[in-house]
C-alpha cells in the first residue's frame, strides 16, 4: 500500500490511499482532483508510490506509470526503465534503477533531484524538499533542502532501511536501533532508546517503527491519532 502524504500546511490535507494487489492489479481510493485514483486499468504493477496528487507503479518490465498532477513535471517518467524502487515527494519523484542509478524529475528548487551521480543504491525515497538514498554498503546519501537537517545523514552506518518525512528523516541499523536527523518540533526524530526495530515510516510530523515481536511504537505529531499504535500486534513485514 501506499498513502498520498504531504507536508502539514494550512492549504493542505486532502489525500489518497493506493493499494497493490497479488495479481498485479491496483485500486485507489480517496481524493480523485487530479486522476491520481484513476489506475483501475494498470496490470503487471509490481510496486507503487503515492505523492501528492499523484501515483506512480512501477510495471514488471520495469517501465513506470503515472496518473494524476504532472504540472511540475513529477510524472514525467515515460521514459524511465529497468526501474526497481519509486518514491514521491509533494512536488518530485525518484526512482532507482537494477544498477543501482537513481533518477529523478519534478520540482529541483532545493536541489531535490540532483541524484544524476548516485551509485550502488538499494533503496530511494522523497520527502517535502529533499530525496535520501540507501547505498549496498549501508551508508546513506542525501540531496535537496539543508536547512531542516534532513539531509544530515554522512555519518549514518550499517542502515538497513530509511524514510523520508516532510522536514525529518528515520533510518534503521542492521543491530535494530533507530537513527533520526531533521525538525523535531513534535518531537518526531525522539526515537534513540526504541531497539529490536525491523522497518521505519516517516509522515509528515511523526514517526513510526515495527519491532521484530510485530510490536509498533510512534514518536511525534499525534493531533489526529496518528501515533495511537500502543495496541497493535502481529504486525508483520510484506
Amino acid at each position: 500500500m501506499a498513502a498520498g502524504n504531504v507536508h502539514t500546511a494550512p492549504n493542505t490535507g486532502r489525500s489518497h490511499t493506493v493499494g497493490l494487489r497479488s495479481d498485479g492489479t491496483v485500486s485507489a481510493t480517496g481524493w480523485n482532483g487530479d486522476g491520481q485514483c484513476e489506475v483501475g486499468g494498470w496490470r503487471d504493477v509490481t510496486a507503487v508510490a503515492a505523492g501528492w496528487r499523484r501515483t506512480l507503479g512501477v510495471l514488471a518490465d520495469g517501465r513506470v506509470l503515472a496518473a494524476g498532477r504532472g504540472a511540475e513535471g513529477q510524472c514525467d517518467v515515460q521514459s524511465w526503465r529497468e526501474m526497481v524502487d519509486l518514491s514521491c515527494g509533494d512536488w518530485h519523484s525518484v526512482g532507482v534503477r537494477s544498477d543501482g542509478s537513481a533518477l529523478a524529475s519534478g520540482n529541483n528548487r532545493r536541489g531535490q533531484c540532483d541524484v544524476e551521480a548516485w551509485r550502488d543504491l538499494v533503496a530511494i525515497s522523497a520527502g517535502y524538499l529533499h530525496t535520501l538514498g540507501l547505498r549496498a554498503d549501508g551508508r546513506a546519501v542525501a540531496t535537496g533542502e539543508r536547512a531542516t537537517g534532513a539531509c544530515e545523514v554522512g555519518a549514518w552506518e550499517d542502515v538497513v532501511a530509511l524514510d523520508a518525512g516532510s522536514c525529518h528523516t528515520v533510518g534503521v541499523t542492521a543491530s535494530g536501533r533507530v537513527l533520526a536527523v531533521g525538525d523535531n518540533t513534535h518531537g518526531q526524530c525522539d526515537v534513540g532508546d526504541w531497539r529490536d526495530v525491523v522497518a521505519v515510516a516517516a509522515g509528515s510530523s511523526h514517526t513510526l517503527a515495527l519491532r521484530g515481536d510485530g510490536t509498533v511504537v510512534a514518536a511525534g505529531n499525534n493531533a489526529d491519532g496518528q501515533c495511537e499504535v500502543g495496541d497493535w500486534s502481529g504486525v508483520q513485514l510484506p
